[in-house]
């Protein structure tokens, strides 16, 4: 392993609170573990609070950091990316700033790619510690019904926290499109990939970053991205719809016409009728909407991201 050099890619929005404690645990297990080749990797994307002066003072002071500046607030998944894009090392880990997912484990993931001789080693969360139920079940169920409309296979109850080798750097840096699902895409470009199980912890200061409104968007990128099942689903819904509408149709002509039922114009039967059918056809514009919309966005050929500012101490 002295051989190789450690990439961390750290990305970073609003977490003051927590940083410090970040870069200490993380260069604690990388010196304890005789990381001699390593490089961190700190992308701020576009904090408000003193996130980045706090990274412009670590950056200083350790030859080891390099900060990578949004010029506003791009998104997880684009920081993400950026630090993909611009790692210099043989392995890289993704690993948020929070310390849910515990740097302690990233000897552990290195011993297991050498183990294993893989390509990937993905985090599976055993357990979820300091999130409500509702969002647990949620994430259970989101990561089961994406798992089943995906044309790849998509490990369970993971994140973005994962060991990927140079192999998988060199596709990833590929890749052209912008909104990027990257826990993903790892899956998608293949090669062997291994879990590691562990414990996710409490978040250990500050608020989530990841609020509801937030939750759904990132869930639905991924169900797009990575599935056309939904558009499927929505032809097999207007068809179902078609069948419903015949057979209706077929019992007010029997009824009509049989004198088996005295009718009066039936407002409700209308209504549950135009209710129905109207559901099914705004979901369906709905679905292909957000299809569109996905390829409008890729089409405007806008980056990821932009970069304000890239700070390294003055030594490298």
């Amino acid at each position: 392993m002295n051989d190789l050099k450690l990439s961390v890619i750290v990305p970073c929005f609003n977490e003051d609170e927590v940083l410090i404690d970040s870069y200490d645990q993380i260069t604690d297990v990388l010196g304890e573990n005789n990381f001699k080749h390593y490089e961190l990797l700190f992308i701020n994307d576009g904090s408000t609070d003193r996130t980045l002066e706090i990274l412009q003072t670590i950056a200083r002071d350790d030859q080891h950091v390099k900060v990578i500046s949004f010029s506003r607030n791009f998104g997880h998944q684009p920081a993400v990316s950026a630090g993909i894009h611009h790692c210099t090392g043989d392995l890289a880990v993704i690993i948020d700033a929070d310390l849910q997912d515990p740097p302690a484990l990233i000897p552990e993931m290195v011993k297991k790619y050498q183990a294993e001789k893989c390509n990937v080693v993905y985090g599976v969360r055993r357990k979820r510690k300091g999130e409500s139920i509702f969002k647990r079940m949620t994430a259970s169920l989101y990561y089961r019904f994406l798992n089943s409309l995906s044309d790849v296979a998509l490990p369970l109850d993971t994140g973005d926290f994962r060991l990927i080798d140079k192999k998988v750097i060199d596709q990833f840096k590929k890749l052209s499109e912008k909104n990027k699902y990257i826990r993903g895409l790892v899956s998608w470009i293949g090669f062997k990939q291994v879990p590691i199980y562990y414990e996710r912890a409490e978040r250990h200061k500050g608020e989530t970053k990841y609020p509801l409104s937030r939750m759904i968007r990132f869930a639905t990128t991924g169900l797009l991205y990575f599935s056309k099942k939904p558009l499927k689903l929505a032809i097999a819904m207007g068809f179902v719809s078609i069948i419903i509408g015949f057979l209706l149709a077929f019992y007010v002509f029997y009824s009509k016409f049989s004198n088996q039922i005295q009718t009066v114009p039936g407002w409700a039967s209308t209504l549950i009728v135009i209710i129905f059918f109207g559901g099914i056809q705004l979901l369906t514009v709905g679905v292909i909407g957000e299809y569109i919309g996905s390829i409008f966005d890729e089409v405007k050929g806008r980056p990821e991201y932009i970069i304000d500012e890239i700070i390294q101490s003055d030594e490298d």
